[in-house]
């Protein structure tokens, strides 16, 4: 059987500098070798280099964009070469841009387990640096603006807490991890509960503590859900004319009460209207494609000296 090894101390550091659970990157990483190698061996790289061989490559941009990920690229080369028989140099930090042609990062290991680990490392770093370069776009058409760009829970399926920290990576801000840690009422929980301010009400008998958030399709709804005491208020396929008018009436309301609510913009939004979205008054803008539809950054591994 193929021994799989532990992280490396400077690559749960880093992660943890990030804050990202290694713990977790461990197991995505493990998941995606064993995926690989599928009880097998790596016939390839087997057959074709020498036991004993050792290797230094550059993981390199092929594209211009931002990085998100080298440390669980570490991970793969951590976990497949084993930290005493690998070195990882990083040349570049996570949430930097880089153009195309810079290496990001350097690392020294023998040839065969390099080259088994190669292609786990890259699927995770190009797509993580894929999300991170999309969200920086967005957050580049809103600077100067206070709205941020935020991602939602459309994510792969066990990578949401990577995906997500590509987003912070690329300039974006989280929305909820997950279910359990802030609510969003929309038009289904509202047609159980019986109306919105039940919505609430129920929401708030449950957990008390944690942020509510209502969908809302119109200006009355708007008006409803902030009557209601939703701490956010999600704005669903308002035309950019409806979001500043909801943006006054929002302004109107804590004017009034002294409560400010804060708006979420969200439903087919795309970057050439962002920055109009963003000027409309709305503290954040909801982009479910950061995740879902990020195009990955091309990034190489090359061999450059054997040994």
């Amino acid at each position: 059987m193929f021994m799989l090894h532990p992280l490396a101390e400077e690559t749960r550091r880093r992660l943890a500098d990030g804050g990202v659970d290694a713990d977790a990157v461990a197991a995505v990483v493990r998941m995606a070798v064993s995926e690989d190698l599928a009880g097998g061996i790596d016939v390839t790289s087997t057959a074709t280099v020498p036991p004993d061989q050792r290797s230094m490559a550059t993981f390199g941009a092929r594209g211009s964009g931002t990085l998100a990920g080298l440390a669980v690229a570490a991970a793969v080369i951590d976990t497949v070469c084993g930290p005493d028989a690998s070195e990882f140099d990083y040349l570049a930090d996570d949430g930097d841009r880089v153009a195309a042609g810079a290496d990001i990062a350097r690392v020294e290991a023998p040839t065969r387990l390099l080259l088994t680990a190669e292609r786990s490392a890259l699927n995770l770093l190009c797509h993580l640096s894929g999300v991170a370069t999309l969200t920086r776009r967005w957050a580049d058409a809103l600077q100067g603006t206070p709205a941020k760009v935020r991602d939602t829970r459309k994510t792969t399926p066990g990578l949401r807490f990577l995906e997500k920290y590509a987003v912070r990576c690329g300039g974006g801000v989280n929305h909820r991890m997950g279910l359990s840690d802030a609510a969003l009422v929309k038009d289904n929980h509202v047609l159980a509960a019986g109306g919105v301010a039940a919505a609430f009400a129920a929401v708030r008998a449950l957990a008390a503590t944690i942020p509510v958030e209502i969908e809302v399709d119109s200006l009355d709804g708007l008006a409803e859900a902030m009557h209601a005491g939703a701490d956010l208020i999600l704005l669903d396929n308002f035309t950019v004319e409806q979001m500043r008018a909801g943006v006054e009436v929002m302004r109107d309301f804590e004017q009034s009460t002294g409560r400010r609510v804060l708006l979420e913009a969200s439903g087919g939004l795309s970057i050439e209207v962002a920055r109009a979205v963003a000027e409309t008054g709305v503290d954040y803008i909801a982009v479910g494609g950061l995740t879902h539809s990020a195009p990955v950054l091309d990034i190489g591994l090359d061999l450059r000296a054997i040994s």
